[in-house]
């Protein structure tokens, strides 16, 4: 169980303010959208005015934030000092004597919030399952968490801050589940905080693929040559259709794949960006939406074109993202990790190394990226693989009891590693 220590100060999130409500009236009022087309080009050239429009009047008629915090504060939350910044988490232990601790870790453009459907069901070990201590942190510049003042808050220096926040809370072993950001930060933690981060689950995973390495052609030779076959020959060919999903993963390379714009501004000028973002409400909102439809998975693609959001997203979901990071003008600070990323070259840092303890991954069907298992098996201590015919980038949203089950299978190898090995 987590130590108390005085510094960790409890938390109520805030309604909002009078002056927000009346700003926010105002300006969803008074907005003004945007010349486009006069034939139906769904969302090629990104969030349409319908859908935009159409998710404005539900933010200023239909949705009231009161019935989220409500939801929100029925769990601990706090805020304590790391690196002289005040972050805020969710502090959940379980009572399950046999319960892993677990981290939570959101992404970009997502909240905290992004777990709300999971929290207990972990927590309380639903369906007699492992249980876990659950910690949700909002990352520096996100939401609760005070924003940086200075340069240099990218992926290893987060991955320090929330290492360090585990262990103030006493877990001084614990286990990291991340997406987006969330699974690029957890990768570097899982490889260069192993003395602490003991095992790692993520949906998004970052790897090399198999090339000759030493290691690889003693352990995976037959990875080695697949990969170099399917260079030949076509991934699909090798791996099966649609089991490799790169979108190139680089900052800017629309040529190859539409959908990065996004990175490439907010990688390189993401003060310019951030004024609109940080003025228009409903500028930011259409920002996100656009991602929350295009990552999301959608049984129907042809019917997709003419809905904003999946079935298995509400509007009120959404709407509660966005409106935490308005409520707390933090669009302009969460966008910044894509600058520092980027110019201090983390990627590099992120996809090399090798994660050497346990690894688990679950494959949902919509995610941005999808790697072949044998990368995987190459490049990581693979001990659970599950893929998944439905999901996308946001499956804590989308399908959580799947993501709850496959986190418990995972939590229940552990358990079965420990009386084996005692190491976790």
């Amino acid at each position: 169980m987590a130590t108390t220590q005085q510094d960790i100060i409890p938390f109520t999130v805030p309604s909002l303010t009078e002056d927000q409500k009346t700003i926010l009236q105002d300006r969803l009022s008074n907005s003004t959208y945007p010349n486009e087309l006069e034939s139906n080009v769904g969302w090629d050239y990104g969030a349409p005015t319908w859908a935009v429009k159409s998710m404005a009047e539900t933010w200023q008629h239909g949705y009231d934030f009161e019935v989220a915090r409500q939801e929100i504060n029925q769990w601990k939350h706090y805020h304590t000092k790391i690196d002289d910044l005040n972050i805020h988490f969710i502090h959940e232990p379980s009572t399950r004597p046999d319960a892993i601790p677990i981290l939570l870790c959101h992404g970009w453009p997502s909240t905290f919030y992004e777990f709300h459907k999971v929290i207990n069901s972990l927590r309380d070990g639903v369906n007699g399952n492992q249980a876990f201590h659950v910690v949700v942190p909002s990352l520096p510049g996100f939401g609760f968490s005070d924003a940086p003042k200075a340069t240099g808050y990218g992926v290893e220096k987060m991955s320090s801050m929330m290492n360090a926040l585990m262990v103030k809370l006493g877990y001084t072993k614990y286990v990291w589940h991340g997406g987006d950001w969330g699974a690029i930060i957890g990768k570097y933690t899982a490889a260069h905080h192993s003395k602490n981060c003991r095992a790692f689950h993520t949906c998004l995973p970052f790897v090399l693929p198999p090339v000759p390495t030493p290691r690889n052609l003693l352990f995976h030779p037959l990875n080695v040559i697949k990969f170099f076959s399917s260079l030949l020959l076509g991934f699909d060919t090798m791996y099966g259709k649609g089991k490799t999903v790169l979108n190139w993963a680089t900052f800017a390379n629309a040529e190859l794949y539409y959908g990065c714009g996004y990175r490439a501004i907010q990688g390189t000028r993401p003060y310019t960006l951030a004024h609109s973002l940080s003025d228009s409400p409903l500028g930011m909102m259409a920002w996100m939406l656009e991602k929350y439809h295009e990552w999301t998975y959608h049984e129907d693609e042809k019917k997709a074109e003419s809905v904003s959001l999946p079935p298995t997203i509400s509007a009120d979901e959404f709407l509660t993202q966005v409106t935490l990071y308005w409520m707390t003008n933090s669009m302009s600070s969460s966008i910044r990790i894509y600058y520092e990323c980027l110019h201090h070259h983390e990627m590099i840092k992120v996809v090399i190394p090798r994660v050497n303890v346990p690894t688990a991954i679950s494959n949902f069907a919509h995610d941005v990226a999808k790697l072949p298992k044998e990368w995987l098996e190459t490049a990581t201590n693979l001990v659970h693989y599950k893929e998944h015919a439905t999901g996308g980038h946001f499956p804590g949203l989308e399908v959580d009891t799947l993501l709850v089950d496959d986190i418990q299978q995972f939590g229940k190898k552990l358990r079965q590693l420990k009386k084996k090995t005692s190491k976790l």
